[in-house]
């Protein structure tokens, strides 16, 4: 085992909106990408696709298929964790901007509230 560990986002007033996502899923599409998670615990930045890829910067995705397509975004921190900021389920060829925009918002605060 590589030693990474995920940290799940969490806003100023506590809410932790990839755990809301995972929970507002049906058990079989949660179980899909909590195994998904569980690989990029294990392998960290050196899991490659069809998995993962990246998006822009230090933004990268975690890809998981099930009956919906989902994606969660995430980025390397200090200290060798992997913060999950967002997960979506994704419906177009193409990732909406607004997704990314979101992801890139929370990844500035986290950053921000953590003194980097």
């Amino acid at each position: 085992m590589t030693g990474w560990s995920l940290d799940y986002y969490q806003t100023a007033t506590g809410r932790c909106p990839v755990r809301e996502y995972l929970d507002a899923l049906d058990d079989r599409e949660a179980a899909r990408i909590l195994y998904d998670l569980d690989l990029l615990e294990e392998f960290g930045p050196a899991l490659g696709a069809p998995h993962v890829r990246h998006i822009v910067g230090k933004l990268w995705e975690l890809r998981t298929v099930g009956r919906t397509q989902h994606r969660v975004f995430y980025f390397a921190a200090p200290g060798k964790r992997l913060v999950l900021l967002h997960a979506f389920a994704k419906k177009t060829q193409k990732i909406p901007r607004a997704e990314i925009e979101t992801a890139k918002r929370r990844m500035a605060d986290y950053d921000e509230r953590k003194g980097k």
